[in-house]
């Protein structure tokens, strides 16, 4: 993209279009994203809790987003008596950029990034880090008690859940040796074996701590504690209706997509597949464009992988305490990520590189058979979805129907 700016456009009015091009296609790409996830969430839940979930706009539903969307634009925007009018509207457009900044250092193939950077790892964790502002302003500046709660709860928890994640980015940065994201996956060219996630016990365990960690960074449940609906109303957006709710949303799901991005870059193998020994788009192999469109596949298959567990984790569990979610994180998942950067020092120290590799196959082929019988025991039998009479269907097969007793009269 630089090249073909530069024959049409002189300086600097070719990096002002190179900024502009790139800023557009990440825009797109998050709002695609928002928009399909918007509509995989309500379709996970129905799922999961024996329903259909949108079926009326469009085939299969695939249109309730764009119908939510009108939906909201079309609401009063308002801010409430009493509210900080300028921080109220300005919190949720901070939010966006901090979800919207982590992908300026992503890359979705080899070289394909809007801005490489040497220290790029950092860069992602800081800007993310920073949607927590928005969260803290839009509550303090709504003049209400209900979402100053929640606020004051998204900025202990960030702040706590940050020093355990941390610390779990720091385990496959001891191994690669660099900050630069592009350089990271680049080393993870060629079998699955070969990931990150493989290399030995404590990477292993780091990539399930760094998930979960990310996953509270995102104000999932059971994380939630910042909206908690049950106990807060909405938390820190009770007062937000309309468009300015919607951009809450979509700082979401972006966050969503970027930690699980990051996760996938520095665990997962990047953009590759791993049954591949080579780098796609390599001259000598399927060239720059039809490689890179693999690798842009495959990049975003793994991080809607990994962002569908996280809407299976949301209808699955229950949401925590705050006390609970503070627990878990100084008492469980800090010291275990401590000792895994200590771990990971010491195995890439004292031992041998023998036993590395046979590890390293031990646990890919180890995961991988685990996931296939997983994936085979619900194929080969999924639970029937009707039953005779007098037995529930689903997954609560073979039980028996709860009898209903006449209304007494």
């Amino acid at each position: 993209m630089p090249e073909f700016w530069s024959l049409y456009l002189p300086r600097p009015w070719n990096l002002v279009a190179i900024g502009a091009t790139a800023a557009a296609l990440l825009f797109g790409f998050i709002g695609a994203s928002a928009f399909l996830a918007i509509w995989a969430e309500r379709k996970v839940s129905g799922r999961i809790q024996d329903r259909l979930g949108p079926t009326r706009v469009g085939p299969y539903g695939l249109l309730q987003s764009l119908a939510d969307g009108i939906k909201l634009l079309s609401k009063e925007d308002h801010a409430p008596t009493g509210a900080d009018r300028f921080l109220f509207r300005f919190a949720p457009y901070l939010a966006f950029c901090a979800s919207f900044c982590g992908f300026l250092a992503l890359p979705f193939g080899d070289g394909l990034v809007a801005k490489e950077m040497n220290v790029a790892v950092f860069f992602m964790l800081a800007v993310l880090s920073s949607e927590v502002f928005g969260v803290v302003l839009a509550g303090y500046a709504s003049a209400s008690k209900w979402s100053l709660f929640g606020g004051v709860r998204e900025a202990a928890q960030v702040v706590s859940y940050e020093v355990p994640r941390a610390m779990c980015v720091v385990v496959p940065i001891c191994i690669t040796g660099t900050l630069d994201l592009n350089i990271i996956g680049q080393q993870q060219t060629g079998w699955f074996w070969d990931w990150n996630l493989f290399h030995n016990p404590f990477t292993f365990a780091a990539f399930f701590i760094f998930y979960i960690t990310a996953t509270a960074s995102c104000k999932r449940a059971p994380f939630d504690l910042a909206e908690a609906e049950s106990e807060l109303v909405a938390g820190f957006h009770t007062e937000y209706s309309g468009f300015r709710w919607s951009i809450f949303f979509l700082a979401e799901y972006g966050s969503m997509f970027a930690v699980s991005g990051l996760a996938v870059m520095l665990f997962l193998g990047g953009w590759h597949t791993g049954f591949l020994p080579f780098e796609p788009s390599a001259p000598q192999q399927l060239g720059f464009w039809l490689g890179n469109l693999l690798n842009v596949v495959v990049f975003a298959g793994k991080c809607w992988v990994l962002v569908l567990v996280m809407m299976w984790m949301r209808w699955s569990l229950p949401r925590l305490r705050i006390d609970q979610v503070m627990m878990t994180c100084l008492q469980y998942f800090l010291p275990i990520s401590c000792v895994l950067l200590v771990g990971v020092c010491l195995w890439l120290l004292l031992v041998p590189a023998t036993v590395t590799v046979i590890v390293r196959y031990a646990l890919a082929i180890g995961s991988l058979s685990g996931l296939a019988v997983m994936v085979g025991s619900v194929l080969m039998k999924p639970p029937p979805m009707s039953a005779p009479a007098g037995q529930l269907p689903g997954v609560w097969a073979g039980r028996v129907a709860p009898v209903r007793l006449p209304a007494k009269k």
